[in-house]
C-alpha cells in the first residue's frame, strides 16, 4: 500500500527504501532553556510586583522600606510561594501549554486568582491583620507583569518555529485525505508546534485529489507494519492518528500498548473544529472513552457578570477618558462637520442599532464611494482602501490608533454592544448570511473581539466570520480580560487599521 503511495508522490530517486525517516533530536534542549527562561521571569514579576506594593504600601526613606516588620516580610515570602506555587500546580508550564497564547494566559490568570484566593482564606482563618492595599496592588501589577513574560516568550518560541526551529517531528497515520489535511494544517499553523516528518497511509491512495497529493509529498512513507519501529528508530516525538484506522479502537489501542514506556506522544486528530479545550472533557465509562463537548450557552451567570463588568469598566473608562473624548470631539469638528458618525449596525438576535464613533472621513463620503468601488481593497462584503481619500487628517490618526471607537462606550452602556464579543455587521452584512453566519448574533458584538487583535481589515470575509464564531461559542470571562490586554497591545501594532 504504501509502495503504491510513494508512486504516486515522489519521484524515482525518492521511492521509500531510498528515502529514510529523518532522525529527530535526542532531547528537547530547547524545551528545557524555555521552561528555565519562563521560571527565572515568573519569579521576577512576582518579586517585582511585591515590592513594588511594598514601596507604595509602606513608603520609602532613605532608600529602604519603612515599617516593615519581620510578619510583613514573612506574609510577603508567603504570598510568593504560593503565587509560584499555584503557577506549577495549575501546569501553566506544560509542554502542551506553552506557546499555546490564550489557554496559557488563562491557565496564569486562573493560577493568580488561585493563590490570592487561598492568601485570603489563611489570612481570614488565621485572623491575620495584613494591609488589604498591600494585595490589591500586588495581584494585578504581578499578573501583568506574568502575562508580559509569557508574552515574550510566546512569540520568542513563535519566530523561531517560523524558522522551523523547536519543533517536534510528527508522523501522521490515517486515510490518504485525512492525512494530508493534518498535515497542511500543522504547516500552516507552527503554533502547533509539530512538523510532518513522515506519512502512513491506510487506504488506497488512486483517488487522493492533486491538492492532497501536492500536501505530502516529499515526505517519507512508511508502512503501516513499521510505524511503531520507525518512530522509535527515528526519536520521533508525536504519532498522529488523523480519521479512521483499519480495526477502529483496537487498532488505536494496540499502538498505545506498543508506544508504552517510550517519548513518543499519541495524539489523536479530532475531526471537531473550532471548538476551545475547556468545552471538551473525556470520561472513560466501563472501557469506552466518551468525549463530551459542552455546548455554548447564551445566558445564565456568567453572562450576568459580563454585563456586570462592562457596565463598570465603562463607567471607569468614561470617566478618564472624558477630557480625551472632549479634545478628539473638537479636532473633528475642524471640518465644519458633526465630530460623531452615525451607522446602523445589528446586535444580538437581530436587532438593529445606532453604533456610533468618531467621524473619520470627510462630509461628503458617502456621495464619493460610488467613484471608489473599483478601487476596493476589502473582504468583498466590506469596503476598504488603505489609501481613502476620503479619510481626514485626524481621521487617519484616530484609524490606526483605533480611538475613533471610543463612542462605542455609550453603546455599550446602552446594552447594545458589549467591550468584547463579535463584530457589528451592518444590515447589507446580515442580509447575505447564510446558516452558520447567523450564529454570530447569538452574542452581542463588542468594541473588540478576536477580529480586533488578528488582522481586522486584512482579513478576508471567511476568516472574519470563522474567529466570529469561534468566540461566539467558546466564550468565557477570563478569555475576555486576555482580548483587552491584547487589545492595547495591537494598538501599537496597529495591524490592518486603515
Amino acid at each position: 500500500m504504501s509502495g503504491s503511495l510513494s508512486t504516486h508522490l515522489q519521484p524515482a530517486s525518492e521511492q521509500p527504501g531510498s528515502r529514510r525517516v529523518p532522525r529527530q533530536p535526542l532531547a528537547l534542549v530547547w524545551f528545557q532553556r524555555l521552561v528555565r527562561g519562563i521560571v527565572v521571569g515568573d519569579v521576577l514579576a512576582v518579586s517585582v510586583s511585591l515590592v513594588i506594593a511594598s514601596f507604595v504600601r509602606f513608603g520609602v526613606g532613605n532608600g529602604r522600606l519603612l515599617d516593615v516588620s519581620a510578619a510583613s516580610a514573612a506574609a510577603g515570602v508567603l504570598i510568593a510561594l504560593t503565587w509560584l506555587l499555584t503557577l506549577w500546580a495549575s501546569k501553566s508550564r506544560a509542554r502542551r501549554i506553552i506557546g499555546q497564547g490564550m489557554a496559557e494566559y488563562q491557565r496564569v490568570t486562573n493560577a493568580t486568582l488561585i493563590a490570592f484566593g487561598l492568601v485570603a482564606i489563611v489570612f481570614y482563618v488565621g485572623q491575620i491583620d495584613f494591609a488589604r492595599g498591600y494585595v490589591a496592588l500586588a495581584m494585578p501589577l504581578g499578573w501583568l507583569l506574568l502575562l508580559a513574560n509569557r508574552l515574550f516568550w510566546r512569540r520568542t518560541l513563535l519566530r523561531l518555529r517560523r524558522d522551523g526551529r523547536c519543533l517536534n517531528g510528527a508522523m501522521l497515520v490515517g486515510p490518504a485525505a485525512d492525512v494530508a489535511r493534518a498535515v497542511t494544517e500543522l504547516r500552516g499553523n507552527v503554533k502547533a508546534g509539530y512538523r510532518p516528518v513522515a506519512i502512513c497511509i491506510t487506504d488506497d491512495p488512486a483517488g487522493m485529489s492533486a491538492s492532497a497529493r501536492l500536501a505530502v509529498a516529499g515526505l517519507p512513507v512508511v508502512d503501516y507494519d513499521d510505524v511503531v519501529a520507525s518512530t522509535k528508530t527515528a526519536r520521533i516525538r508525536a504519532l498522529m492518528v488523523a480519521g479512521d484506522l483499519p480495526g477502529g479502537r483496537d487498532q488505536i489501542r494496540a499502538l498505545g500498548w506498543q508506544l508504552e514506556n517510550s517519548r513518543v506522544e499519541l495524539i489523536l486528530v479530532s475531526r471537531l473544529t473550532d471548538v476551545a479545550g475547556p468545552r471538551i472533557h473525556l470520561r472513560p465509562v466501563a472501557g469506552l472513552p466518551m468525549v463530551h463537548v459542552q455546548l455554548p450557552q447564551y445566558s445564565g451567570f456568567t453572562h450576568s457578570v459580563k454585563r456586570v463588568f462592562d457596565v463598570t469598566a465603562t463607567l471607569l473608562g468614561l470617566l478618564v477618558l472624558a477630557p480625551l473624548l472632549a479634545v478628539i470631539a473638537v479636532l473633528v469638528r475642524t471640518d465644519g462637520g458633526p465630530a460623531i458618525f452615525r451607522q446602523e449596525r445589528i446586535g444580538r438576535g437581530g436587532v438593529p442599532f445606532t453604533m456610533l464613533k468618531f467621524r473619520s472621513m470627510s462630509v461628503d463620503a458617502e456621495q464619493r464611494l460610488a467613484a471608489l468601488v473599483t478601487q476596493d481593497e476589502g473582504n468583498g462584503v466590506m469596503f476598504k482602501m488603505r489609501d481613502d481619500p476620503r479619510v481626514t487628517r485626524i481621521g487617519r490618526v484616530l484609524r490606526r490608533s483605533s480611538l475613533d471607537e471610543l463612542p462605542q462606550l455609550w453603546n455599550v452602556l446602552r446594552g447594545d454592544m458589549s467591550l468584547v464579543g463579535p463584530r457589528p455587521p451592518l444590515p447589507a452584512e446580515v442580509d447575505r448570511y447564510e446558516g452558520a453566519e447567523t450564529r454570530r448574533l447569538l452574542s452581542k458584538p463588542g468594541i473588540t473581539g478576536l477580529w480586533q487583535v488578528s488582522g481586522r481589515s486584512d482579513l478576508t470575509w471567511q476568516e472574519s466570520v470563522r474567529l466570529d464564531l469561534y468566540y461566539v461559542e467558546n466564550w468565557s470571562f477570563t478569555g475576555d480580560l486576555l482580548l483587552i490586554l491584547r487589545t492595547l497591545t495591537q494598538i501599537f501594532k496597529r495591524d490592518g487599521a486603515y
